[in-house]
Protein backbone atom coordinates (compact mmCIF):
# COMPACT_ATOMS: atom_id res chain seq x y z
CA UNK A 1 0.00 0.00 0.00
CA UNK A 2 1.89 3.40 -1.31
CA UNK A 3 0.39 6.91 -0.70
CA UNK A 4 1.44 8.45 -4.21
CA UNK A 5 -0.15 11.73 -3.48
CA UNK A 6 -1.90 13.10 -0.51
CA UNK A 7 -4.87 11.17 0.40
CA UNK A 8 -4.06 8.68 -2.88
CA UNK A 9 -3.18 5.34 -2.27
CA UNK A 10 -2.21 2.69 -5.08
CA UNK A 11 -1.53 -1.53 -4.73
CA UNK A 12 -0.97 -4.07 -6.52
CA UNK A 13 -2.27 -7.79 -6.22
CA UNK A 14 -2.17 -10.64 -7.86
CA UNK A 15 -5.27 -11.68 -10.25
CA UNK A 16 -5.66 -15.42 -10.48
CA UNK A 17 -8.09 -14.83 -12.81
CA UNK A 18 -5.61 -13.51 -15.28
CA UNK A 19 -3.08 -14.51 -13.52
CA UNK A 20 -1.20 -10.95 -13.67
CA UNK A 21 -1.14 -8.19 -11.38
CA UNK A 22 -3.44 -5.48 -11.72
CA UNK A 23 -3.86 -2.88 -9.66
CA UNK A 24 -6.41 -0.54 -7.38
CA UNK A 25 -6.93 2.54 -5.66
CA UNK A 26 -8.46 4.17 -2.39
CA UNK A 27 -8.53 7.82 -2.48
CA UNK A 28 -9.44 9.03 1.10
CA UNK A 29 -8.79 12.72 -0.55
CA UNK A 30 -12.35 12.93 -1.58
CA UNK A 31 -15.93 13.12 0.80
CA UNK A 32 -16.34 10.37 1.27
CA UNK A 33 -13.77 8.02 0.86
CA UNK A 34 -13.75 5.98 -2.47
CA UNK A 35 -12.31 2.73 -4.26
CA UNK A 36 -11.32 2.56 -7.47
CA UNK A 37 -11.22 -1.73 -9.22
CA UNK A 38 -10.67 -2.72 -5.88
CA UNK A 39 -9.01 -5.71 -4.50
CA UNK A 40 -7.91 -6.77 -1.50
CA UNK A 41 -4.23 -5.18 -0.51
CA UNK A 42 -1.63 -7.67 1.27
CA UNK A 43 -2.59 -5.42 4.43
CA UNK A 44 -6.00 -6.83 4.37
CA UNK A 45 -9.59 -4.94 5.12
CA UNK A 46 -8.51 -4.48 8.29
CA UNK A 47 -5.75 -1.28 6.98
CA UNK A 48 -9.04 0.45 5.90
CA UNK A 49 -10.23 0.38 9.30
CA UNK A 50 -7.89 2.58 10.46
CA UNK A 51 -8.90 5.25 7.81
CA UNK A 52 -11.95 6.89 6.69
CA UNK A 53 -14.26 3.83 5.60
CA UNK A 54 -14.53 3.59 1.67
CA UNK A 55 -18.22 4.43 1.00
CA UNK A 56 -17.86 3.58 -2.51
CA UNK A 57 -16.55 1.39 -5.19
CA UNK A 58 -16.15 2.47 -8.89
CA UNK A 59 -15.68 0.06 -11.70
CA UNK A 60 -14.64 1.25 -14.73
CA UNK A 61 -15.87 -1.44 -16.61
CA UNK A 62 -17.97 -4.55 -15.43
CA UNK A 63 -14.90 -7.20 -15.65
CA UNK A 64 -13.61 -5.06 -12.36
CA UNK A 65 -15.80 -5.98 -9.60
CA UNK A 66 -12.64 -7.93 -8.30
CA UNK A 67 -13.28 -8.28 -4.16
CA UNK A 68 -15.82 -5.23 -4.30
CA UNK A 69 -18.23 -7.74 -2.39
CA UNK A 70 -15.87 -8.33 0.49
CA UNK A 71 -16.02 -4.74 0.93
CA UNK A 72 -19.32 -4.18 0.45
CA UNK A 73 -19.87 -6.80 3.62
CA UNK A 74 -17.47 -5.35 5.78
CA UNK A 75 -17.51 -1.88 5.31
CA UNK A 76 -21.11 -1.42 3.54
CA UNK A 77 -19.35 0.12 0.54
CA UNK A 78 -21.50 0.84 -2.22
CA UNK A 79 -20.39 -0.41 -5.42
CA UNK A 80 -21.06 1.39 -9.12
CA UNK A 81 -20.47 0.26 -12.34
CA UNK A 82 -21.70 2.23 -15.47
CA UNK A 83 -25.22 0.90 -16.46
CA UNK A 84 -24.27 -1.14 -19.79
CA UNK A 85 -21.97 -3.52 -17.45
CA UNK A 86 -25.30 -4.33 -15.63
CA UNK A 87 -25.89 -7.64 -17.45
CA UNK A 88 -22.50 -9.37 -15.57
CA UNK A 89 -24.35 -9.46 -12.01
CA UNK A 90 -25.72 -12.67 -12.04
CA UNK A 91 -25.09 -13.91 -8.92
CA UNK A 92 -26.78 -10.85 -6.75
CA UNK A 93 -24.02 -8.53 -6.24
CA UNK A 94 -25.42 -5.87 -5.68
CA UNK A 95 -24.40 -2.84 -8.25
CA UNK A 96 -25.68 0.81 -8.63
CA UNK A 97 -25.73 2.03 -11.84
CA UNK A 98 -24.85 4.98 -13.26
CA UNK A 99 -24.75 6.96 -17.35
CA UNK A 100 -21.77 8.26 -18.52
CA UNK A 101 -21.53 11.56 -17.80
CA UNK A 102 -22.85 11.45 -14.04
CA UNK A 103 -20.74 13.00 -11.10
CA UNK A 104 -20.76 10.50 -8.54
CA UNK A 105 -20.12 10.82 -4.86
CA UNK A 106 -17.08 12.40 -3.82
CA UNK A 107 -17.12 14.58 -6.76
CA UNK A 108 -15.61 11.72 -9.36
CA UNK A 109 -17.11 12.52 -12.94
CA UNK A 110 -17.42 9.47 -14.98
CA UNK A 111 -16.73 10.25 -18.12
CA UNK A 112 -17.53 8.08 -21.40
CA UNK A 113 -14.98 5.75 -22.81
CA UNK A 114 -17.03 2.83 -25.22
CA UNK A 115 -15.67 1.28 -27.85
CA UNK A 116 -13.80 -1.52 -26.32
CA UNK A 117 -16.94 -2.08 -24.69
CA UNK A 118 -19.74 -0.36 -24.10
CA UNK A 119 -19.33 0.44 -20.61
CA UNK A 120 -16.09 1.26 -20.41
CA UNK A 121 -15.41 4.19 -18.47
CA UNK A 122 -12.14 6.37 -17.39
CA UNK A 123 -12.98 8.46 -13.56
CA UNK A 124 -12.42 12.14 -13.53
CA UNK A 125 -11.04 13.10 -10.11
CA UNK A 126 -10.54 16.81 -9.01
CA UNK A 127 -7.91 16.18 -6.45
CA UNK A 128 -4.31 18.03 -6.78
CA UNK A 129 -3.83 19.06 -10.19
CA UNK A 130 -6.52 16.50 -11.27
CA UNK A 131 -6.67 12.41 -11.66
CA UNK A 132 -7.71 10.51 -14.55
CA UNK A 133 -8.68 7.29 -13.96
CA UNK A 134 -8.23 4.55 -16.54
CA UNK A 135 -8.98 0.96 -17.01
CA UNK A 136 -8.78 -1.28 -19.92
CA UNK A 137 -8.64 1.27 -22.60
CA UNK A 138 -4.68 2.24 -22.62
CA UNK A 139 -2.63 0.97 -19.95
CA UNK A 140 1.09 1.10 -18.90
CA UNK A 141 3.42 -1.68 -18.65
CA UNK A 142 7.76 -0.85 -18.09
CA UNK A 143 7.03 2.78 -18.18
CA UNK A 144 5.10 2.99 -21.59
CA UNK A 145 1.72 3.72 -22.53
CA UNK A 146 -0.15 0.88 -24.95
CA UNK A 147 -2.97 -0.91 -25.63
CA UNK A 148 -4.29 -4.75 -24.42
CA UNK A 149 -3.43 -7.55 -26.79
CA UNK A 150 -5.35 -7.64 -30.15
CA UNK A 151 -7.09 -10.79 -29.11
CA UNK A 152 -9.32 -8.56 -26.47
CA UNK A 153 -10.05 -6.20 -29.03
CA UNK A 154 -12.90 -8.16 -31.15
CA UNK A 155 -12.76 -8.14 -35.13
CA UNK A 156 -11.18 -4.78 -35.69
CA UNK A 157 -8.55 -4.12 -33.70
CA UNK A 158 -6.61 -1.01 -35.43
CA UNK A 159 -10.66 0.62 -35.15
CA UNK A 160 -11.03 0.05 -31.33
CA UNK A 161 -7.94 1.77 -31.01
CA UNK A 162 -8.35 4.53 -33.38
CA UNK A 163 -11.65 4.72 -31.65
CA UNK A 164 -9.87 4.95 -28.15
CA UNK A 165 -7.18 7.65 -29.35
CA UNK A 166 -10.16 10.23 -30.61
CA UNK A 167 -11.80 9.60 -27.32
CA UNK A 168 -9.04 10.22 -25.17
CA UNK A 169 -7.53 13.27 -27.52
CA UNK A 170 -11.33 14.75 -26.82
CA UNK A 171 -10.51 14.12 -22.76
CA UNK A 172 -7.32 15.35 -23.05
CA UNK A 173 -8.75 18.87 -24.63
CA UNK A 174 -12.17 19.06 -21.71
CA UNK A 175 -10.24 18.17 -18.75
CA UNK A 176 -7.13 19.28 -17.47
CA UNK A 177 -4.90 16.68 -14.76
CA UNK A 178 -1.21 15.75 -14.12
CA UNK A 179 -1.60 12.09 -12.93
CA UNK A 180 -2.96 9.00 -13.85
CA UNK A 181 -4.25 6.08 -12.67
CA UNK A 182 -4.03 2.66 -14.26
CA UNK A 183 -5.91 -0.64 -13.66
CA UNK A 184 -3.47 -2.22 -15.37
CA UNK A 185 0.15 -0.89 -15.23
CA UNK A 186 1.84 1.97 -12.55
CA UNK A 187 -0.01 4.79 -11.76
CA UNK A 188 1.76 7.90 -13.66
CA UNK A 189 2.60 10.84 -10.96
CA UNK A 190 3.23 14.14 -12.48
CA UNK A 191 3.17 15.17 -15.75
CA UNK A 192 1.03 12.72 -16.80
CA UNK A 193 -1.37 14.71 -19.38
CA UNK A 194 1.38 15.72 -21.41
CA UNK A 195 2.85 12.01 -21.76
CA UNK A 196 -0.59 10.79 -22.73
CA UNK A 197 -0.76 13.70 -25.36
CA UNK A 198 2.47 12.33 -26.96
CA UNK A 199 1.30 8.46 -27.23
CA UNK A 200 -2.00 9.31 -28.19
CA UNK A 201 -0.64 12.02 -30.99
CA UNK A 202 2.33 9.51 -31.74
CA UNK A 203 -0.29 6.49 -32.86
CA UNK A 204 -0.11 5.35 -36.60
CA UNK A 205 -3.06 3.46 -36.89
Amino acid sequence: MQEILPGVFHWTSFHEGIQAYVHSYYISATEPAVLIDPRVPAQGLAWFEAHKPPQHAYLTNRHHYRHSGQFAERFGTQIWCQREGLHEFTRGEQVTPFKHGDTLPGGVLALAVGVLCPEETALYISVDKGILAIGDAIVRYGGKLGFVPDAYMGDDPDGVKRGLQAVFLRHLKEREFDHLLFAHGKPWIGEAKKGLQRFLEGLRI
